[in-house]
């Protein structure tokens, strides 16, 4: 790596403009990871989102390769220097990393780290997350304060880029609060035709029981009728509109009412269709769950196609979900290239999260399949 201001601005530049391109925030996480290990030239990077419980509600990395970051085991807690930089919103700068008096150690799987430098991603007072990277490539270099400074820099443009995509992520979710409100309007205005329509033949029934009572018996089998199907419209509703519910209701029965409510708020069909499928693991059914979530809201808003259909079926002691719509399709190449994902890293990591794989299938006018297989438990 040149230390060279221009090199250094330059990088900067295209770190800032790589995490743009994102709305997703595990996308905008991972973007913001990558560029610094890329920008100070280390080992290894990470950040940290926080929870409100001592642990952390997003935890990514770059440098350790899929079977490290299983044997390390469950994510770390907020402690040591990692706690100092989420409560003080303090940078940290250290040449061994393992002398440092708050240092408390690490699974026996983790790699060894020695030169270390940490900085807070802060909006103001929040602070939204702690971004840190240990063992610079260079020998005996460690550290330099325009690390610090570049990596300063890249943490504000971070914390920009993080606010936007929460800020995305949220109006994705009024979104979807308008189209269920939408649906509730909807089937009021149904149930309520069907009530007005139940008391007109009951006072038909009620004049025609003394002076006709074949008519009244025919137009009390009519009120009959009318109440069922406004019992069914009623029972659509509140199936249909209440939140999903995995503990409560299973994988199976909340896919099928997502998916009702989907194809009711949009002019797309959208179809589910389920195998037998066995039971598996909480953490799979909702990587599953939110893996199905971002394709059928890539396929309903980006591929204008006419239909989707969501399939779920058992996979040996697993299962394999796939989201297929007859849209225009792209080319997964040329997305990469141009530093555009769609949701496909975040689906991906998903996958990856639960010992799944996810594959993507499209083509320029072809369509798209996405498909994601979990083991079970």
């Amino acid at each position: 790596m040149t230390n060279g201001p221009r090199s250094g601005l330059s990088a900067v530049s295209t770190a800032i403009l790589a995490m743009s391109r994102h709305l997703e925030v595990r996308d905008v996480l991972q973007t913001i990871v990558v560029s610094a290990r890329e920008l100070l030239g280390a080992d290894y990077a990470a950040l940290g989102v926080p929870d409100d419980h001592g642990g952390f509600a997003q935890f990514v990395v770059d440098g350790v390769s899929e079977e490290q970051w299983k044997a390390i085991g469950p994510l770390p807690r907020q402690h040591g220097i990692l706690a100092a930089m989420l409560q003080d919103a303090t940078p940290q700068r250290l040449a061994d990393v393992r002398q440092d008096p708050r240092f408390e150690g690490w699974p026996d799987a983790h790699p060894d780290m020695c030169d270390f430098i940490g900085m807070p991603v802060a909006d103001g007072d929040e602070i939204l997350g702690a971004l840190f990277l240990a063992n610079k490539r260079e020998p005996c270099a460690g550290f330099t304060a325009r690390d610090e400074e570049l990596l300063r820099t890249l943490a504000q443009h971070a914390a920009i880029a993080l606010v936007n995509a929460r800020l995305y992520e949220r109006s994705r979710e009024l979104t979807i609060a308008g189209e269920r409100a939408r649906l509730a309007h909807e089937l009021h205005d149904a149930v309520a035709q069907k009530l007005f329509s139940l008391r007109l033949t009951a006072q038909a029934a009620t004049a025609l029981v003394d002076r006709d009572p074949a008519r009244a018996k025919g137009e009390l089998q009519e009120v009959a009728r009318l109440a069922a199907e406004a019992a069914d419209e009623l029972r659509a509703a509140v199936i249909e509109l209440r939140p999903a519910a995995l503990d409560e209701d299973g994988l199976v029965a909340t896919l099928d009412n997502q998916v009702k409510v989907l194809d009711r708020a949009h002019a797309a069909r959208v179809t589910f269709t389920a195998g037998p499928v066995r039971a598996l693991p909480a953490a799979q059914e909702e990587a599953l769950l939110k893996v199905a979530q971002e394709a059928l809201h890539n396929a309903l808003r980006h591929s204008g196609g006419a239909k989707v259909e969501v399939t779920l079926c058992r996979s040996g002691q697993g299962a394999v979900l796939r989201v297929a719509d007859d849209g225009r399709g792209f080319d997964p190449g040329a997305v990469r290239r141009a530093g555009r994902h769609l949701g496909l890293v975040s689906m991906r990591d998903r996958a990856h999260g639960v010992g799944g794989r996810l594959t993507v299938v499209s083509e320029p006018g072809q369509g798209t399949a996405i498909e994601m297989e979990v083991p079970g438990g």
